[in-house]
């Protein structure tokens, strides 16, 4: 075997293994185009992205066939609880929609996120919402994942527009099983007992 022929088979093969690394990277690196931020949780329920037309795979989208509570907040904004449901991960997922039945254009408060500073990096959230269990005498607040984001909807937009919606979820710590029903708290709304399903 000739020095040239040689040189052109280690030439070809070292073209076929950038080929084959670049290729595998591509294919590892594909998949969505979140840059690795969403958070991860053990449960079904995932990040929705404010609007409730949105048809993303990141949306939460509650079973709107039934409503177990709908509280009344200050300039025409209803929240619509559709459920509340423990999950057999020792979950409660808390799943309805805010809706603006006003004329005007609903400005969401910063209270909406809590007042936590260690979920401030999330931005806008529903971490200020909080379960009360009256029996056992317990609060419970919004899960958080491994990197202190809490478990709820996140990143939407600052406003909901006039007769316009948005879907919402938050995970909590589930009471006992003799627990059937709490009291949810959220800034801006009167207090509701909901049923847990």
């Amino acid at each position: 075997m000739s020095i040239r022929h040689a040189r052109r088979l280690r030439r070809a093969a070292a073209s076929t293994l950038v080929a084959a690394a670049l290729a595998f990277t591509a294919t590892a690196c594909g998949g969505g185009d979140d840059g690795g931020t969403k958070a991860t949780s053990t449960s079904s329920a995932s990040q929705d992205t404010g609007k409730s037309g949105n048809s993303g795979s990141g949306n939460t989208v509650p079973d709107t066939s039934k409503t177990i509570a709908t509280l009344k907040g200050d300039k025409g904004i209803d929240m619509v609880i559709h459920e509340a449901k423990r999950d057999s991960g020792g979950f409660v997922t808390v799943s309805g929609e805010f809706k603006n039945t006003s004329q005007d254009t609903y400005t969401i408060p910063v209270q909406w996120n809590g007042l936590e500073k260690d979920v401030a990096a999330a931005g806008n959230s529903l971490a200020g919402m909080t379960l009360v269990d009256s029996k056992e005498k317990k609060r419970y607040y919004v899960l958080r994942d491994t990197d202190n984001r809490p478990l709820t909807t996140t990143g939407y937009d600052p406003s909901i527009d006039a007769g316009e919606g948005m879907t919402f979820f938050a995970q909590f710590p589930a009471p006992p099983e003799s627990t059937t029903s709490v009291d949810l708290q959220f800034p801006g709304f009167p207090n509701a007992t909901i049923e847990i399903s």
